[in-house]
């Protein structure tokens, strides 16, 4: 058992997926805060050109 737990321990495949994954949702959660920031930024600017045009 302990043997099981030292080789375990001592992978570094399974840390690398590890490491994969939380890089992975860390530039989903940057890319979609961006993206809101952007789509609200960019519906506001056509609100002002529409009440310009009326």
């Amino acid at each position: 058992m302990t043997n099981n737990l030292r080789r375990f321990l001592s992978e570094e495949e399974g840390l690398t997926s590890v490491e994969y994954a939380l890089l992975l949702s860390l530039i989903v959660v940057v890319a979609l805060s961006t993206w809101q920031t952007l789509s609200n930024n960019f519906v506001g600017k056509l609100n002002t050109i529409g009440n310009a045009v009326k």
